[in-house]
């Protein structure tokens, strides 16, 4: 069993990036401002705030990433609020937050939500016909997935 929940035309984008990657966000940013002006956009803390001064667009706010945020933006994406997840993480420098680094890349991933970590990524991703068009993503059932590994194990205990 699956659940289908359709994104519409003007997508959820949430943005995300790391203190060293935050300058390619703001260059993306600026090169996609007419397309990101289209769609509903929320962001980190200080990421948000950034994105703003450079670009002039409205972006609701979460919390800086440290400080809870990237937690907020799993929150939003478990709760079927944020539809896209643009995220320049930092490879080469561990993060005091690597575990709610982690459960929010692990959310992206469990609620099927298209994700982008590095400009080429987004560049396709927002160059894609389905980011202008209504898109039925689909949800697996996870709950009947557990279940069953439930019973199998139970069944391994006799």
């Amino acid at each position: 069993m699956t659940f289908v929940l359709p994104l519409g035309e003007k997508k959820r984008i949430a943005l995300v990036a790391h203190d060293a990657r935050k300058q390619a966000l703001l260059d993306w940013a600026r090169d996609h401002r007419d397309e990101l002006a289209r769609h509903t956009l929320y962001a980190t803390g200080t990421t948000g705030k950034r994105l703003m001064e450079a670009t002039g667009l409205q972006i609701h706010r979460f919390n800086s990433g440290p400080l809870g945020g990237d937690q907020q933006v799993g929150a939003k994406i478990s709760e079927g609020e944020i539809d896209f997840l643009i995220f320049f993480w930092d490879p080469l420098e561990p993060q005091p937050h690597d575990p709610d680094v982690k459960a929010l890349l692990r959310l992206a991933v469990l609620y099927n939500i298209p994700t982008a970590s590095n400009p080429a990524s987004a560049d396709f991703l927002f160059s894609s016909p389905y980011m202008n068009q209504t898109y039925d993503r689909v949800i697996p059932d996870y709950l009947s997935r557990l279940r069953e590994i439930y019973e199998e194990e139970a069944e391994g205990d006799d």
